[in-house]
């Protein structure tokens, strides 16, 4: 079930298709109505939607999504939403992520992480770079106690999992394999 949906349409499929695994859908509108788009300047747009910001905003959707029969919680991000879903991590609001071509994920924030995280990478990504997946991976190999699992998609870019060409049957298929490891992850850590 998905409520308040005004996304992409690739992701509005992602998360008809996160539903149809059995999983309640959550989409809330983190932007506050000015999601960016092709004509947004980024540099003005990114500072008055931080992704930290809305981590700290979205306690209340967590906190009554516990109060409900969903006590169980996973957040999926890509882009902007990786960032956020790594934010939520750090807290005991959820216990499993996903986050896919994440934007402005660091090192050092997976010193933080508190819940089992997934990182899917493209091999042509230049706003997250496969060696700062490496690095990313490093950091959580030395806490031992985080479960993790990442993987470089060869041949994509930034966006390969949600914003992909609908008719090109490669970039289908990577989108199908990474949205097949998210659903794995929170079949594993989720139910």
């Amino acid at each position: 079930m998905i409520r308040k949906v005004s996304l992409a349409p690739e992701l509005k499929k992602i998360a008809d298709k996160v539903g149809e695994a059995g999983y309640y859908v959550v989409v809330p509108d983190l932007f506050n109505g000015q999601p960016a788009t092709n004509g947004t300047d980024i540099t003005v747009w990114l500072p008055a939607h931080s992704p930290v910001k809305a981590a700290q905003d979205a306690k209340p959707i967590f906190e009554a999504l516990k109060r409900g029969q969903n006590s169980v919680v996973g957040v999926a991000g890509y882009c902007w939403g990786g960032k956020f879903a790594v934010e939520v991590a750090k807290t005991n609001e959820v216990e499993a992520v996903v986050i896919s071509h994440p934007y402005a994920v660091t090192a050092d924030d997976m010193k933080e992480v508190k819940n089992p995280i997934e990182i899917l990478g493209g091999q042509n990504d230049t706003v997250t770079p496969p060696t700062l997946v490496y690095r990313i991976v490093h950091t959580l190999r030395q806490r031992n106690e985080i479960p993790y699992y990442a993987k470089i998609f060869p041949r994509v870019a930034h966006g390969f999992a949600c914003r992909y060409n609908a008719t090109d049957p490669f970039a289908v298929k990577t989108g199908e394999e990474a949205l097949a490891l998210m659903l794995d992850w929170f079949h594993k850590y989720l139910k």
